[in-house]
C-alpha cells in the first residue's frame, strides 16, 4: 500500500496495451507489397510480434529481416513502422481491463508519462484510438531518441522535472532500464515478459487494477 508517490513512467506495449495482432496484421501487409519475392513469403504471428515488442527499433528489425542487410532491413521496418501507426490509429489494440477507471483515478494525485522503445508516430496512435491522452503529461520514444530506454527515461525525467518516479513495465528489459535510470520498477506481470529469480522490483501488479492499490 502506498509505496508510489511521486510520478508514474508507463511502458505501452504489454503495460497499457496489446497490440500484437494488429501490428502483425498491418507488417504482412506491408510485406506482401514488397518487391522482394522472398521476403514476401513471410508471414508473421502475433506471438513473432510480442517476442520483439520493447527491443529498440534497430534490433526488432534484425530479428525479424534477419536475411536483409542492416540498412534494407531498417527502411523495411520504417515502411512497416508507417502502416502500423496508420492501422493501430484507426484499430486500435486490446486494453486492459478497468483502465481507464484506473489512469482517471491515480491521474488525480500523480503525474503519469509514457517512455516506449518505439517509432514516432505509435503512442499518438495509442492515444487516438484509446482515447487516454488526456490522463498523461508526457512521453517520449526511441524515435526521439535513438538511444536506449533508460537513456529516453533520463531524458523524459529531465525535461519535466521529475525527481521522484517509478517505472511501470512488463519485461525484464523495462526493469533492467529502470535500474540504470536509478528509479524504482514496478512490474506488469500480466504483460509479455518475466523476471528472472534475484530481480527486485519494488511491487508487482497482477492485474492493471492493482496500481491503486500501490497510490
Amino acid at each position: 500500500m502506498g509505496i508510489i508517490k511521486g510520478d508514474i513512467i508507463f511502458d505501452l506495449d504489454g503495460t497499457l496495451w496489446d497490440s500484437s495482432q494488429g501490428v502483425a496484421s498491418s507488417w504482412n501487409a506491408t510485406i506482401e507489397a514488397a518487391s522482394n519475392p522472398l521476403l514476401r513469403q513471410k508471414k508473421l504471428t502475433k506471438d513473432d510480434i510480442r517476442a520483439v515488442m520493447g527491443l529498440p527499433m534497430d534490433d526488432i528489425a534484425e530479428r525479424i529481416f534477419p536475411d536483409l542487410s542492416k540498412k534494407a532491413a531498417m527502411e523495411m521496418l520504417d515502411k512497416c513502422g508507417e502502416e502500423e501507426n496508420n492501422y493501430l490509429a484507426e484499430h486500435g489494440g486490446i486494453l486492459f481491463r478497468d483502465e481507464d477507471e484506473v489512469l482517471d483515478y491515480i491521474s488525480r494525485s500523480h503525474r503519469l508519462f509514457i517512455v516506449s522503445n518505439c517509432q514516432c508516430g505509435y503512442i499518438e496512435a495509442f492515444f487516438e484510438s484509446s482515447k487516454l491522452e488526456r490522463y498523461f503529461s508526457d512521453y517520449l520514444c526511441w524515435g526521439d531518441t535513438g538511444r536506449e530506454k533508460s537513456f529516453t527515461i533520463r531524458k523524459l525525467m529531465t525535461k519535466n522535472d521529475c525527481v521522484d518516479a517509478v517505472y511501470v513495465g512488463d519485461t525484464r528489459g523495462d526493469y533492467l532500464s529502470a535500474v540504470s535510470s536509478r528509479i524504482p520498477f514496478i512490474h506488469a506481470a500480466y504483460g509479455f515478459g518475466k523476471l528472472l529469480p534475484g530481480d527486485n522490483a519494488a511491487g508487482v501488479l497482477n492485474k492493471f487494477s492493482d496500481l491503486k492499490d500501490m497510490i
